[in-house]
């Protein structure tokens, strides 16, 4: 909730009374979409529900804008951007909106707002994550300036000045950083401030920076009880810094014991340089296996910054990566990765000795011996084949492979697809190109070396070579590769045409599926399903067309064709025509919220691939209790093992479209919870009725006594009711039920649309404090 927030985020009081009163607002207007997620758009920003933020944010600004209130517009573009460089570490790519939210801050209408400033952290952030050293001059320059307009009683203050300490240790100014870090720590306290725990761990980062790597360690333990600005990455962070300060410091083990698990850090790309680093350490002393499964990971990780414009940060784990390349005798990797590091150099604003430390890297490969080869050269190919798969080195095998890659096929096609599986698909895909349209006739060709060759040009960005590949091969297998590059690049309409291209000229179980998908893709699941439905007369097709007959059928409502698939599945039907419409088992249905996240509905799955919601929804969905929906049948979470969990489980199902609309309408109800013989009887006679409804409280929910002030248990929800059912026939059973009740329960917005007893349900509402 807002009070919640504002006690919990660096954000001023003026900003949480803005925000609170235009919840009200919205609320009152209808909007509970928005109003629902205005409060929740900080928790979006630091818990990474993005697919929230990245739709809400933008719709919250606007609201603002039309509104004519900018300080709410700039709260709302404020966290939007915390979150694409905070934790996601956006760097060039947001460089532009970062700029122009520090513009809209200057504006009159803005400046005057208490958290005006802090769009000036946020340009440094993402200058720091674009290229942090060599744009250090440029943020401390802008840093000093927003901070000689402030003190450290303004809450921005810690946020300013912890980035104008980073700034400094990325111009290498460590001493200054210590000094100037040390300096506003005193300011606080002597304001009767306490630093940000972001503030305290740049602190110690920069006494690591100094050579005093004890001091560092003192600093970030006297911390550790400090305020963070982002207490949901808070003990990430500060676990993975005492990680790195221990390993410097030369404390192995513990620093061992302190990293934390890649399964903790994999999905916070702000962490991943340190982390690499750290572990870069830790693999030298022989605590960690330096595997290439790290490998892979840290090139995945390289190429996410690629697309952020994290320029600095891929130069450095390039260079990371590469020396643990060297480590393991991954040869081949490290001077790939020299390259890559090379070639960052024109995208960094200040690189004085990089050049250097590429060649080192380049240096430390040559020294290196390659391992030697499994057998003997010409059997390598046999080799391969016979490897296990689970223990097999496929880092070891590129390098075995190379002098064969390029000259003999079948070693080529091996070598190339598995350089795409480490994350090297352009390299490969050059090779393999070579081979197959440069020294050969990709005419001629087989199916698999087109499939290969096409997938490695796709996954590297190689559209143009796809679209020549495709130039020169015959009709059928030329529209099925520009087919599966449209369908990459998510050009539904291409990808129609040119599968059904494909089709005409051999109807293949590939351009059926490339063809079919892209259709539904466009809004036309009948012919989707036509396209599809010849696999279920000839039985060419799997399992997975069948299913995907069965949902394209069931959302068009051709009931013979779902029948005819649930049949070819041994799926029992037990009505002969008409609609499916049985009682099988309970379901959760997995929906889209207004908010942009997913919502998890009960439902009663009613056939192979249709399901009736059982639960009331709030107003602003577009779907309620009594709506039939298609689902998607493949299970979204594996059906556990163990007999008892399996018992208590509740399937999830993505849910695909509306089938048909139950047209219920939903009624809000609130106040202190009732006696449990009091509830009993609620329920009761709502179930009699066939209405749903469903508690949205939990036990944190209290209410206020009106006498005595006291916090009571609440309850709060919605109960649903069929078109048949008038509004003021709810009103008269909830008033009957409730009547003997201690504590009234209120039904504000159903009391108005019936225009019975508004004024009691508005006094409740007050007096609860609802």
């Amino acid at each position: 909730m807002v009070g919640d927030l504002a006690d919990w985020l660096p954000m001023d009081v003026d900003i949480w009374a803005w925000v609170g009163g235009t919840q009200r607002e919205l609320h009152e207007t209808g909007n509970m979409g928005l109003a629902m997620a205005l409060s929740d758009i900080p928790a979006q920003a630091l818990e990474g529900r993005y697919a929230q933020l990245d739709v809400m944010a933008p719709a919250i600004a606007q609201h603002a804008e039309s509104l004519e209130q900018p300080w709410l517009e700039l709260f709302a573009r404020y966290w939007h951007m915390i979150g694409r460089v905070g934790d996601r570490a956006n760097g060039a790519v947001a460089l532009g909106d970062a700029a122009a939210l520090v513009e809209f801050a200057e504006r009159a209408d803005v400046r005057d707002c208490p958290s005006a400033s802090a769009a000036v952290e946020v340009l440094a952030i993402t200058q720091a994550n674009t290229d942090g050293p060599g744009l250090a001059s440029e943020r401390m320059a802008a840093l000093n300036t927003a901070l000689s307009g402030i003190g450290p009683d303004s809450l921005a203050f810690s946020g300013l000045t912890t980035q104008y300490v980073s700034a400094l240790l990325d111009a290498g100014q460590a001493g200054e950083a210590v000094a100037y870090a040390e300096a506003a720590v005193d300011r606080l306290r002597e304001a009767g401030q306490e630093a940000s725990w972001e503030l305290a761990a740049a602190s110690a980062r920069a006494l690591l920076a100094a050579g005093r790597a004890q001091d560092a360690l003192a600093a970030l333990e006297a911390a550790t009880g400090f305020k963070p600005d982002d207490p949901v990455a808070k003990d990430r962070r500060e676990a993975l810094l005492k990680s790195l300060i221990l390993a410097t410091d030369g404390r192995i083990d513990e620093a061992v014991e302190a990293l934390p698990d890649l399964d903790v850090v994999g999905e916070h790309p702000r962490e991943w340089v340190e982390w690499a680093h750290t572990v870069s350490l830790l693999v030298s002393s022989g605590s960690i296996s330096n595997t290439w499964q790290l490998g892979r990971i840290l090139r995945q990780w390289i190429t996410y910054f690629e697309t952020m414009g994290g320029h600095r940060s891929r130069f450095e784990l390039a260079l990371t990566a590469g020396r643990l390349a060297v480590a393991r005798q991954g040869i081949w990797q490290a001077r790939l990765l020299a390259d890559y590091a090379e070639s960052v150099l024109a995208d960094l604003s200040g690189t004085e000795g990089l050049a250097e430390r590429v060649a080192e890297l380049r240096a430390a490969a040559d020294a290196e011996a390659e391992p030697p080869l499994p057998g003997p050269k010409d059997e390598l190919v046999a080799y391969f084949d016979a490897a296990d798969g689970r223990t097999a080195d496929p880092e070891r095998w590129v390098g075995w492979l190379w002098p064969l890659s390029g000259t003999d096929l079948e070693a080529t096609r091996r070598h190339t697809t598995t350089l795409g599986f480490l994350g090297y698909a352009a390299t490969g895909a050059d090779i393999y190109w070579k081979t197959i349209a440069e020294d050969g006739d990709p005419a001629t060709a087989s199916d698999e070396d087109i499939a290969y060759l096409t997938s490695l040009l796709i996954e590297s960005g190689q559209d143009e070579r796809v679209e020549r590949l495709a130039a020169r091969l015959p009709e059928t297998r030329s529209h099925l590769t520009l087919a599966r590059l449209h369908r990459a690049r998510e050009r539904w309409e291409e990808t129609a045409a040119e599968a059904e291209r494909a089709v005409a000229a051999d109807p293949t179980l590939e351009a059926r599926r490339l063809w079919s998908g892209a259709v539904q893709q466009l809004g036309d699941n009948a012919k989707a399903a036509e396209i599809l439905r010849p696999l279920l007369e000839s039985g060419e097709g799997e399992e997975e067309d069948t299913w995907r007959i069965i949902v394209l059928s069931t959302a068009i409502e051709d009931w013979p064709t779902v029948r005819a698939g649930a049949a070819k599945l041994g799926m029992p039907i037990q009505s002969a025509e008409g609609p499916i419409e049985e009682e099988w088992h309970l379901i959760r249905a997995i929906l889209p919220a207004p908010d942009g996240s997913q919502r998890e509905v009960l439902a009663v799955r009613t056939g192979p691939a249709t399901a009736r919601l059982a639960v009331p929804q709030p107003r602003g969905m577009e779907y309620n209790a009594g709506d039939v929906i298609v689902i998607d049948p493949r299970p979204l979470e594996p059906i556990p093992e163990d007999p008892q969990e399996r018992e208590s489980f509740v399937v999830p199902f993505a849910g695909v479209t509306m089938l048909r609309p139950g047209g219920y309408t939903s009624w809000f109800f609130d106040g202190a919870a009732p006696s449990e013989d009091e509830w009993a009887e609620f329920n009761e006679v709502l179930a009699e009725r066939g209405w749903p409804m469903w508690v949205y409280s939990d036990e944190n929910y209290t209410v206020t006594h009106p006498a005595t002030g006291e916090r009571l248990p609440g309850v709060f929800g919605w109960v649903a009711i069929p078109p048949t059912v008038r509004p003021a026939e709810l009103d008269a059973v909830l008033d009957d039920v409730t009547e003997q009740w201690s504590h009234p329960l209120a039904w504000l917005d159903l009391a108005r649309e019936v225009g019975i007893e508004a004024e009691r349900h508005e006094r409740i509402s007050k007096e609860y404090g609802l």
